[in-house]
């Protein structure tokens, strides 16, 4: 019960800033600590204890990654879009950055299953090529609609 309460009281107080499935799941995996595996939050602790605040947030991980991969491609563009924006990171260093360091995949928590993992990173590659994409659409725009000699003129 304990449980219950802690993960509700984290619903509504933390995560309640994060709207999205893929910002809880960034921010639960960043309250773990990576050589452990085990959760921590000083306010949580306070009003319950470390193991009970610890599970809490184990539960609403895998709530956010159950989420997440239950949405669809076109809303985890979305997300990540909106979560790029977040970041006040250009979006060409942002998509290079996960492109090439992958950090949705210290984002998952602990004993997820591998599929499941799996199709969540694939679907993350695919996002990021979409974005990537959409950042050369207006450039293309641009050259485009500067006036073009036919070679017969």
């Amino acid at each position: 019960m304990d449980v219950l309460q802690a993960a509700d009281d984290l619903r509504r107080r933390s995560l309640a800033s994060y709207p999205r499935p893929l910002d809880r799941l960034i921010y639960l995996a960043s309250m773990r600590d990576y050589n452990t595996g085990l959760y921590y939050h000083d306010g949580l602790a306070s009003r319950f204890s470390a193991e009970v605040a610890c599970e809490a947030m184990a539960d609403c991980h895998r709530e956010a990654f159950r989420q997440l991969v239950a949405n669809s491609l076109e809303e985890l563009v979305e997300q990540l879009e909106a979560y790029m924006t977040s970041t006040h990171t250009s979006p060409a260093d942002f998509v290079t950055a996960w492109k090439g360091l992958e950090p949705y995949r210290v984002a998952v928590p602990v004993e997820t299953h591998t599929v499941a993992a799996e199709f969540l990173f694939t679907n993350f590659k695919t996002a990021l090529a979409i974005l990537e994409e959409r950042q050369k659409a207006p450039l293309a725009a641009e050259r485009g609609a500067s006036p073009r000699r036919s070679p017969g003129r």
